[in-house]
């Protein structure tokens, strides 16, 4: 068996070295259509004789770029185990400074990666060529110019799945990385109908974020569940969206929450600030000008504007008014025009939209707005609990237990503290000792300050019924006299 195998390797080697002198002689004699008729058929031939196939991606097509060229950079960059094997490496960073700056490694022409995809190997190369500058219509005079392309080789047999499994699940992979690392950005309504941007740099997550775990959990869960139902919104017809009401006192977190699910979905946040919008009409503009994978928020909708509710509206008797004020009056932004694109027709321009309204005072809010189907998860934000204040204090002073945790714990559920008056406690002192005894004061300020309210409350409790006793007691008494006084007539009559 040994000298047939032999054989058989050294007959297959002297064929591979006898068509790549013929290759190497035509490409010399022969014309170039003779040469490229030639090549063809080696080709045809090689691929008959050998179990690999090879998919070559290149850098651009024609006059544009390759989108699956990126994708595949992107995705092979990520790959950091299978670069350790490279002797040539290729290193890049953006040319922003700071802890978010970071080196993006990537192969070197020439070098070779594996990767395994479902229990298949594809093998990886970054291949680059010079052309001439009137090559591939790419125009520009004579002179040469450097092409790269990936060429990824695997088993003929895992053809299909290559094409039709791979390479998809390349391109996805690169489309999540490219949102991850994207900067989101915050737009504002500053002037009339349009949309200003600035980088949000928020750093509030939900690891950091200062709430119950029962509730983060839910708010995470139900967020995950919506990004991955595209075609559940399609097949049921409704518009992809989903509405959120955050509501509590001022305080707790509801900024917070708000920049934490845009940096968990990396979706933009578009600030809708009802009072710059003049018109129905210009809020429409708005709305269709924002873009897919959003967010729209209105904070403190209950104080914003006066949205009038729409019976109200029906119920006014109508007036006298010039052409001019009844024009201005139906242009005027109303809770209909508002409601119109939350979940009316004009709620369908846009795909995978978050819509967040914020209040103090939920009871303030018009019914019809509500209602799920616009807001279809009511989140409560609360005061400080036990649970929040050790996550603030893990954020603020990187510790887990501390000997006054039983005491503050003990206080927080004796008073009403926010969130936000326990971190600025935290953050006034890097001495955790200091800081963490500075919020038992603070605690114990509150318990005292409630137990006076309290007791002034019982006083003024007191003498009202007190007041109202004398009160009743000096109506009986009138009643009685004047009973008495009507006696005394009876009987002289």
């Amino acid at each position: 068996m040994a000298p047939s195998y032999d054989k058989t390797i050294a007959t297959a080697a002297s064929l591979a070295a006898s068509l790549m002198l013929v290759r190497s002689l035509a490409s010399e004699l022969l014309p170039s259509e003779a040469r490229d008729a030639l090549s063809s058929a080696l080709n045809s031939l090689r691929s008959r004789m050998t179990w690999q196939h090879t998919i070559v991606i290149e850098e651009t097509e024609g006059w544009s770029g390759n989108r699956v060229y990126g994708a595949v950079k992107a995705y092979l960059a990520t790959r950091t185990s299978a670069t350790l094997s490279m002797q040539r490496l290729r290193v890049s960073s953006s040319d922003e400074e700071g802890p978010d700056s970071k080196m993006v490694v990537s192969m070197e022409a020439g070098e070779e990666m594996a990767d395994v995809y479902e229990g298949t190997e594809f093998r990886w190369y970054l291949v680059t060529r010079e052309v001439k500058g009137d090559q591939n219509n790419s125009g520009g005079g004579g002179g040469a110019r450097e092409i790269r392309s990936y060429e990824v080789s695997f088993h003929k047999r895992h053809k299909e799945k290559a094409l039709k499994e791979y390479l998809p699940f390349i391109v996805a992979a690169a489309k999540a990385i490219r949102d991850q690392e994207r900067s989101l950005n915050i737009y504002m309504n500053e002037y009339g109908d349009e949309w200003n941007p600035i980088d949000l740099q928020h750093p509030s997550t939900f690891d950091t974020l200062a709430m119950d775990m029962k509730q983060k959990r839910a708010i995470v869960d139900d967020l995950d569940r919506f990004i991955k139902r595209k075609d559940y919104y399609r097949r049921i017809g409704k518009a992809w969206k989903r509405g959120y009401l955050l509501y509590g006192p001022p305080g707790t977190g509801k900024s917070s929450l708000i920049a934490a699910i845009a940096n968990h979905l990396r979706f933009d946040i578009y600030d809708l600030e009802l009072t710059g919008v003049d018109s129905n009409s210009d809020l429409r503009r708005l709305l269709v000008g924002m873009t897919n994978r959003s967010i729209l928020v209105v904070e403190d909708i209950d104080c914003t504007i006066e949205l009038k509710q729409r019976e109200e509206a029906d119920e006014e008797p109508a007036t006298k008014s010039s052409p001019t004020e009844k024009k201005k009056a139906e242009d005027k932004v109303t809770l209909s025009g508002l409601l119109n694109f939350v979940d009316g027709l004009w709620s369908t321009t846009g795909e995978e939209r978050i819509i967040i309204f914020t209040t103090n005072y939920k009871e303030r809010l018009d019914p019809a707005l509500l209602r799920p189907g616009r807001m279809d998860m009511h989140i409560h934000m609360g005061y400080c609990t036990k649970e929040a204040f050790r996550i603030l204090a893990n954020n603020y002073h990187s510790i887990d237990y501390h000997a006054t945790y039983p005491e503050i714990e003990a206080l927080i559920q004796e008073v009403t503290v926010t969130p936000a008056e326990v971190a600025e406690v935290l953050m006034r002192n890097d001495d955790t000792d200091v800081a963490l005894h500075d919020l038992v004061d603070l605690l114990k300020l509150k318990k005292k300050d409630a137990i006076e309210i309290e007791s002034k409350q019982a006083e003024e409790k007191k003498d009202a019924n007190e007041i109202k006793t004398q009160s009743m007691q000096v109506d009986e008494k009138k009643i009685v006299d004047e009973i008495k006084t009507e006696s005394v007539q009876v009987e002289k009559k």
